[in-house]
């Protein structure tokens, strides 16, 4: 043997008596631990991003009233009952039942409303079903309200809403002026 290695095998199985189980677990325990903090302390594991972050306003939907729901005028049966109906569109088309006498063609129309809002999105058209009757404050004539379009396409104009109805006259219906409001309201789908 060469003289130099006896030694170091000497010193190696002096270092190795001088160990006890529990130094060595201790010492594996910090070499775990510095090698664990040295991985993790690293900038090679670490990564970072860019988001943008956005906002649209859009301009309000809007809506104006442009002309009446109007029946004209009506000369009830005396025998039986009859139906009115307006058409939902520009002209306003009266039907008038046969049993009753419709006049006054001049002052029939449907309702008219024009919508605004950012072109090219769609409006739900809602709320038309809260008029259920006329009234001249005594007696009242049911009616039921239809509109043009429950979906409006927005071009950045305004786009027409019509709302149409039926109106029943009772047989002998007392003569009056009998008249009801009705609300149309629009919103961005």
């Amino acid at each position: 043997m060469v003289r130099g290695t006896r030694s170091v095998q000497f010193y190696i199985r002096k270092v190795e008596k001088g160990l006890s189980m529990k130094n060595l677990k201790t010492v594996f325990a910090a070499g775990s631990a510095m090698i664990a903090l040295g991985l993790g302390a690293t900038g090679a594991h670490a990564a970072t991003a860019t988001a943008d972050a956005t906002a649209e306003i859009l301009q309000q939907v809007q809506i104006a009233q442009v002309s009446d729901l109007n029946f004209g005028t009506i000369v009830p049966d005396t025998a039986a009952s009859g139906v009115v109906s307006i058409a939902a569109n520009a002209a306003g088309t009266r039907n008038c039942a046969a049993n009753l006498t419709c006049a006054g063609a001049a002052s029939v129309s449907s309702a008219s409303f024009n919508v605004t809002g950012a072109n090219g999105l769609n409006v739900d058209v809602t709320g038309l079903g809260g008029l259920t009757q006329l009234s001249d404050g005594t007696n009242n004539m049911p009616i039921t309200l239809g509109g043009s379009s429950t979906v409006l396409a927005m071009t950045g104009s305004a786009v027409p809403l019509y709302v149409g109805g039926s109106l029943s006259v009772a047989a002998n219906q007392p003569a009056g002026v009998y008249s009801g409001t009705f609300s149309v309201s629009v919103d961005y789908q």
